[in-house]
């Protein structure tokens, strides 16, 4: 972990030299609250789906902090915003959250209020439970404007244009952004060169998956949550899709305007939505834990993905040794903290709270 830092710290501190001006100082144009993920240097990725852009944001949070411990947790997190905000807990939603891999603070993606007058915000949650919020009306940023985007005109093509951005992540100096086009395979893997450059994001990848549930093969089905992985020393992302095939998608593949098919490696169940999932390794095997809306928490054994067979049958008879976790109930939200610490964001009758849990 400390290495994982020092060169996280260092890369940040090169973009940083290297490109100071590919920021401006002023209002952030965010639209919407979504999908958060860090790039170095205490830059905040925020996926704005009905502004169709990624936007970074310099949260000036580059003091080295102390991991989040086992154990730690922050109950009525949604009273507590409320509170701040001025609003009710139930006018609060939350779309994502991160943690600072620099400082260890918790950053979360709001709305305040409901429909569309709500108001996006992103607040702070440091070692001691103080809650603060990001000031996005006088920020360093940056934004990559995503062509092809959904149409948000009227309110049922508003609800697709929040598909736009399903999810994103840092991948090796690179931003990877999961969601829709109206592109005819309208699933869809963005590269992004970071840091940002002026004009237009470049055409992403569209994406085609055998969907076990619907024994069919499917072009428009969007990744609901991605980690990046490494299998044979090559860049692979595992997605994972509502109802709920996993799949694994060579990252050498994504090319602007190409299309690619995903190879299905498991299957978790119809009816299921995954929420999260975080890749990690502990006494020398490798897993993945992801969230779900209706299956709970499970761990899947990921040591061989090299061979797991690919899955094209309505009925899958092969499928990754899992593991359930019933005592983890609710969970909205999984982060990775470190090799051996998670975080998770759970729901205890309409009250969010945050707790720092040790990897199983």
């Amino acid at each position: 972990m400390r290495v994982y830092l020092f060169w996280f710290i260092f890369a940040g501190l090169l973009l940083r030299g290297a490109g100071a001006d590919w920021m401006t100082t002023g209002r952030a144009p965010v639209k919407s609250a979504g999908a958060l993920a860090f790039a170095p240097d205490g830059i905040l990725l925020l996926g704005d789906s009905l502004g169709a852009q990624v936007v970074a944001l310099d949260t000036g949070d580059r003091k080295p902090g102390q991991p989040l411990q086992d154990g730690t947790q922050f109950n009525g997190v949604t009273e507590k915003m409320g509170a701040l905000l001025g609003a009710a807990a139930d006018q609060i939603l939350v779309y994502d959250t991160a943690v600072n891999p620099i400082s260890g603070s918790i950053y979360l993606s709001i709305s305040r209020g409901r429909g569309p007058d709500a108001q996006s915000l992103i607040l702070k949650v440091d070692h001691d439970g103080n809650l603060s919020e990001l000031p996005l009306d006088h920020i360093r940023y940056a934004a990559s404007v995503l062509p092809n985007a959904l149409s948000g005109d009227d309110a049922q093509s508003r609800n697709r244009r929040m598909q736009t951005i399903t999810a994103l992540q840092f991948v090796d100096g690179k931003v990877v952004v999961a969601g829709l086009s109206n592109e005819e395979f309208s699933s869809n893997l963005r590269v992004i060169p970071y840091p940002f450059t002026p004009g237009a994001a470049p055409t992403g990848t569209g994406i085609e998956i055998f969907h076990t549930a619907h024994g069919a093969y499917e072009t428009n089905a969007p990744v609901r949550t991605f980690v990046p992985y490494h299998i044979n020393g090559q860049a692979y992302i595992l997605a994972a899709y509502t109802c709920t095939p996993l799949v694994k998608i060579p990252v050498s593949a994504l090319k602007a305007g190409s299309h690619v098919t995903g190879s299905t490696i498991a299957e978790m169940g119809p009816g299921n939505s995954p929420l999260d999932m975080i890749a990690y390794r502990k006494n020398g095997h490798d897993y993945l834990l992801i969230a779900n809306s209706a299956r709970g928490v499970v761990r899947l054994d990921v040591d061989h993905l090299e061979n797991a067979p690919e899955i094209v049958s309505h009925n899958p008879n092969t499928n990754l040794p899992r593991k359930r976790f019933p005592e983890w109930t609710r969970v909205h939200q999984l982060k990775k903290v470190d090799e051996s610490t998670g975080l998770i964001l759970t729901d205890s009758d309409g009250t969010l709270n945050l707790r720092v849990i040790a990897l199983p």
